[in-house]
């Protein structure tokens, strides 16, 4: 006699039985129409387009420039205007865009008074008149209690150089913080 417990398992065991006999049905139909497929010719592919020569371009110098050759050199550069002193050491503000620098104080009085700068490296550098900081030859022209001016040389687009006046004023955010 069969308990009621071994029961339910061959119960559920004829029922997986008679389910994976149902799945290996013969997939004869399927291989013949995948055949069929297979065996179709392609259709026939669009014929490619002509090519055609690209236009023929023929440079004429009279009153144009080479393209691809060394731009001209810009006769109004050498007019006697500012230009950046190609021989001068640079200084290590000089490294940091004027965005970069805040000024965080100032230190000394009168013709003594120096800026104190806080570079991005967290350095805090002395800056008097005459100093190098930017990355357009800013020199420092004068320095107050609350900001550094200076003149920056920008290149104008003709070869030559402008020069641009330029501002750090004093960052009170960093003035009285104690660290």
């Amino acid at each position: 006699m069969i308990k009621p417990m071994h029961a339910s398992r061959w119960l559920f065991l004829a029922a997986a039985v008679l389910l994976t006999s149902a799945c290996t049905k013969s997939d004869s139909d399927l291989r013949e129409w995948i055949n069929v497929v297979k065996n179709k010719p392609a259709p026939p592919l669009d014929p490619l387009p002509l090519v055609q020569d690209p236009p023929v371009v023929v440079y004429s110098p009279e009153g144009l420039r080479d393209p691809f050759g060394k731009p001209p050199l810009n006769r109004m550069s050498n007019t006697g205007g500012p230009s950046p002193d190609l021989n001068r050491r640079r200084q290590p503000l000089e490294a940091y865009t004027l965005d970069t620098l805040s000024m965080v104080g100032s230190i000394g009085t009168g013709p003594g008074l120096s800026a104190l700068v806080l570079a991005p490296d967290k350095v805090t550098y002395r800056v008097r008149p005459g100093v190098y900081l930017g990355q357009s030859d800013g020199r420092v022209v004068a320095v107050s209690a609350n900001r550094i001016e200076l003149v920056e040389l920008v290149p104008d687009g003709n070869g030559g150089w402008l020069e641009r006046q330029a501002v750090i004023a004093l960052n009170e955010s960093n003035s009285g913080e104690k660290k």
